[in-house]
Formats: C-alpha cells, structure tokens, sequence
C-alpha cells in the first residue's frame, strides 16, 4: 500500500531476525544513517504502521482541507460567471471602475486580517476556527445574490475578504505541520488540485444556475451567489465535524488518530527538521521572521504567481466572450478544460518535485510555460492559438503554486517563523488579487494588453527570484558542508534548491 502519488513513506525490508529486535535498537548499526535523522525509523511503530497512519493523515487532512478549498475559490471567483449572467449590467458594475473595485475589496481585508488570524489558528485550533468561517462566507455568499445595487454588493465582498483572511494561510500553515519535507509537495498538489476542479466545474455550474432566472423575481447571476451559498455552508459544518487539529494536539479530534499516532507524527516532523513541538507564542518570535529576507523572497514569487491566477479567474470567462467571441454558455463551459490540464501538469510536477528533492527547476519550468502561453493567449491572431495558449497560461500559473508553496514550507523551521511565513505568503498573494485587477481594467478590453504585460513580466520576475534565492541557498549549503554555517539554527538542516 502507497500514499498520495505512490510514495513510501516508510520503505524498511527486515528479515525475521530483525523483526525480533527491540524496537528501540531497529537500524542502529545504519552507522552511516543517523537514527535522528532516518524517517524510515520509528520506535514504536513498524514500516507498514506507520504507512497507515500516513494515508490516515492523508485521507482525512488533505481531503477536508482541499474540500473546503475548493468551495472557497469558487467563492471568491465566482463574479466573472456572475458579470456575463447579467450581474454588471443589473448592478451597473460596467460603469467606470467600478467591476475593478468590485474584484479588488474583497482583497483589502483579506490581506489586512491575515496575520493576526494565522496566529488564531494555532491558538483556538483550526477545526471550530475555519469551520465556522466557512459556515459565515456561506452566509455572506446568499446576502451577495440578494444584492440591490453595486453598493450593496462591494460590501458584501469586503466582508468576505474579512472572513477568509485566515483560510488559505491556516491550511498551508497547517498542511506543512503535518508533512516532512518531500513529502509536502505532492499533498500541496492534491489541495490545490481540487481547488483547480472547483475553478474548472464553476463555469459549468454557473451555467446551470443562471437558467434559473426568473424564479422568485432573481435575476440567473443571484441564484449563482445562492446556490454556492447554501454548498458553501454544507462544507463549512462538514469542516466542523471532520477537519483535524496540528499533530500535538490532533488526538483530541473526533474520530482520527490516538495520543501515540499523533506522537509519532511529532516524532517524525522532528527527525526530518526539529520543529513539531508546540512553542509558546511571543510577539517577538512571531515577527523576527521579518527580518529574513528570504522570506520575502518567497511573498514576492507568490505575488507573481497570484497576479496571474487571480487574473485568469476573474477575467478569462471574459475573454471569452468578449475578446474571443464566444457565447455566454460556451465562455462559462470552456473555462474547464484548462484548469483539468492544469492538474496534470501540477501533480506530475509535484511528483517529480518529492521524488528528485527539488523544487525551484520545478518553478521555473512552469514559469516558462507561462510565459509561452501568455502571449499565445493575448496577441495570437485565431481563437484555435489563443486558447492553445488559455490551456498553457492556466497550467504553468496554477501548477506552480504548491510548487511555490512547497518550496517555501522546505527551507524555514520554526512554528512561529511557520506561521508568520504563511501569513505574508498568502498575504502578498492578495496583493496579488489586488494587482490583478487593476491591470486588467473595463477600458482595455477585449485585448486586455496592460494586463497581459504585466503577467509575461511577474513569470519572469519569478525566474530571476527563483534563481537568486537558489544561488544562495547552494552557497550557504556548501558552506554548512565545510562546517563553517549552521542553517537555521541546526547543524542537520540544508536548504532545498
């Protein structure tokens, strides 16, 4: 039996006379493998144990956290369905900037808010915490269908921001708590791959619920925000009863691991980097993080990387009706081929990412892709080309977000500089929302030209930040290897290029 993607985490073949070892001695004579430092060794639990507590985790963790993802990027990129069901024109949102601003509030408090509710994961615990914000979005999403005027519903977006400020952040701070190392990517994938199925089927389901225009005197677009609504709050009590706390204290979760599984999940976290154990918060420790520069390095790839996806979601039903010529119906359906490409290519990414121990190549060949799809996209002269290039833009911007997610979650240790990490990672990544829509803006369309620059430029603002922060993670590498650095804090501990 494998886990996610066919990856063993505990390979150990034993003869019979091994097997009869005290557990406490296993593998002890691997002189050159120190026990401290060998995921494959476990006091207490055996390689094929410890193999069904992992697919436990994975089953249970990865599967409510990309749930509940799912259901929130279909909440916040549901408006560029709802613009062309005729939401613009009801609302007047095609006046000026106004569908701009529309897009980009929902961003101010979702970047504002998300340190601060980082921290409140760790401490109140992210099951009651996410849960019951999943279940006040939804609430939020059926006040946006009943919405009178663009007033009423820039509000309504400003509030959603509010509330899923601590979402995103909260599950990548959480997923790589439970996750060695090269074992994260893959599960990254999986989260964000079933977001990518929710970006995918949003279309098709937008297209199914504004056929029900008319009832109750509500235009197609609302029954789009009421529908999703009411999914949105099965989710969010589907999140309370099921999401799991961090490995210290995720025994206390309904119906998931014991006290001793959970230890060995500390264990193992421990002997891959030393920083499972709860630590007691500090405002200091919280924000030291901020003096690392690398850390900002990794906030600034995911605002690139933001700046694109974001885009893509909230203009390219638009495109295609406007600057392609589609229908309605056929701009909301195509949107889904894409984003099913995507998930290939992200998960044979991620695949290749734990399997190799790398990641920033991984990032810089999906940042290519970008950059050849791009400009097939905005400037070819037939739709065949330009939508050759939908499916490669989708793809190499999507697939390198849990790559960008991964390679951040490998080299930091540290709970706090975890979380803080996670924070401003997701943070800029608003920013990038925010970015987004004030590039592609009512005036430039059908060619979006402005917009389409500025996403060719953050591909390859990603390239050259990938390349210095690896320069730099090889160079301390080497040096940590002669013995002249230690690298975050423990002589065992390399940064992953």
């Amino acid at each position: 039996m494998t886990g996610i993607g066919g990856e063993n985490p505990a390979n150990i073949t034993m003869s019979n006379t091994d097997s009869e070892k005290p557990k406490s001695v296993e593998r002890i004579e691997d002189v050159d493998q120190p026990v401290l430092n060998n995921l494959d060794y476990d006091e207490e639990f055996t390689p094929a144990e410890q193999r069904k507590i992992i697919h436990r985790v994975d089953r249970r963790l990865v599967t409510m956290t990309g749930l509940a993802y799912c259901i929130s990027l279909m909440d916040r990129t549901n408006v560029s369905a709802a613009a062309i069901a005729g939401m613009k024109t009801d609302l007047e949102l095609d006046v000026g900037y106004r569908y701009s601003i529309a897009v980009l509030i929902f961003f101010v408090p979702y970047v504002i808010f998300q340190p601060p509710m980082t921290v409140l994961v760790r401490k109140l615990g992210p099951t009651y915490l996410l849960g019951g914000i999943i279940v006040s979005w939804g609430a939020i999403m059926i006040g946006m269908g009943f919405s009178k005027n663009w007033v009423d519903f820039v509000v309504m977006r400003c509030l959603l921001g509010i509330m899923e400020a601590a979402f995103f952040p909260g599950c990548v701070y959480l997923l790589s708590s439970w996750y060695t190392r090269y074992d994260v990517q893959k599960r990254y994938s999986i989260f964000y791959l079933i977001g990518c199925v929710a970006s995918a089927a949003s279309g098709i389901l937008a297209f199914g619920l504004m056929q029900m225009k008319g009832l109750q005197n509500l235009g197609g677009w609302s029954w789009i925000f009421i529908i999703e609504g009411v999914i949105t709050g099965v989710i969010g009590l589907l999140t309370l009863a099921f999401l799991v706390d961090f490995p210290d204290k995720a025994y206390k979760s309904w119906r998931f691991l014991n006290e001793r599984e959970c230890a060995f999940i500390v264990r193992r976290i421990n002997r891959d980097r030393s920083d499972a154990d709860n630590e007691p918060f500090s405002l200091k420790r919280f924000l030291t993080p901020a003096l690392d520069l690398k850390v900002w390095g990794f906030a600034m790839i995911f605002f690139s990387l933001t700046t694109v996806t974001y885009a893509i979601a909230y203009f390219l039903p638009i495109i295609l009706r406007e600057g392609m010529g589609f229908g309605i119906g056929a701009s909301q359906c195509l949107v889904a081929p894409p984003y099913g490409f995507a998930g290939i290519i992200m998960f044979t990414t991620a695949w290749v990412g734990d399997k190799y121990h790398t990641r920033a190549p991984i990032l810089i060949f999906n940042a290519l892709l970008c950059i050849i799809g791009l400009p097939l996209m905005g400037f070819a002269e037939n739709n065949a080309a330009r939508y050759v290039g939908v499916f490669l833009s989708v793809a190499g911007a999507n697939a390198n977000i849990p790559s960008c997610m991964a390679y951040q979650a490998n080299n930091i240790r540290g709970q706090w500089t975890r979380a803080f990490s996670s924070a401003t990672l997701v943070g800029f990544g608003g920013i990038g929302g925010i970015a987004s829509s004030l590039v592609f803006r009512e005036q430039d369309a059908p060619g979006y030209r402005p917009g389409m620059y500025t996403t060719i430029v953050c591909n390859i603002l990603v390239i050259l930040i990938v390349a210095a922060l690896s320069l730099w993670f090889y160079f301390c590498n080497r040096q940590a290897d002669r013995g002249k650095r230690v690298i975050e804090g423990s002589p065992e501990f390399r940064y992953t290029i």
